[in-house]
């Protein structure tokens, strides 16, 4: 199911999920992402239409600026649908690096980018990011999710 689409193209559609990746979350606020853009991704978060895992929680806990701002993001994202890192998300997070690996290109993705990949296909959802390494990992592995742009590469 793998499918890129422009931002303007991309909204919630019945039944999808999202997982969020920390490329798109840590870009929301930019001032060159249209406020449209904004307002859709604000929407599908209170509509329940965008998870997180724990690699994109550690991400964004690590960009925390202070305990107390940690505390808050972090209680902020656990309100979200969670999607949990499983065996078979480890085993298509190392099955897709192998694939990588055999390409030359197993130091394109890092390993959180592998983990949320992995997740995404497990659990038959599409990725909101910013990272050119989800369509990579789409076009070169056999991991098959939906690459949603948060806004068309390079704009941002």
């Amino acid at each position: 199911m793998q499918q890129t689409e422009s931002s303007a193209s991309v909204s919630k559609r019945e039944g999808s999920l999202l997982l969020l990746d920390n490329s798109a979350w840590a870009r929301l606020e930019s001032p060159s992402l249209p406020e449209s853009r904004r307002l859709d991704v604000a929407a599908m978060i209170e509509n329940g239409g965008v998870a997180v895992s724990a690699p994109f929680l550690l991400e964004a806990g690590w960009s925390a600026r202070s305990a107390a701002h940690h505390d808050e993001v972090l209680a902020d994202l656990l309100q979200l649908p969670y999607l949990a890192i499983d065996a078979d998300v480890e085993a298509g997070a190392l099955s897709a690096q192998r694939d990588l690996a055999r390409r030359g290109h197993h130091r394109s993705a890092s390993p959180s980018d592998l983990l949320i990949a992995a997740c995404a296909h497990v659990n038959q959802v599409g990725i909101l990011h910013y990272d050119r390494d989800y369509d990579l990992l789409a076009e070169l592995t056999t991991l098959a999710f939906e690459s949603n742009w948060l806004a068309n590469p390079g704009a941002l």
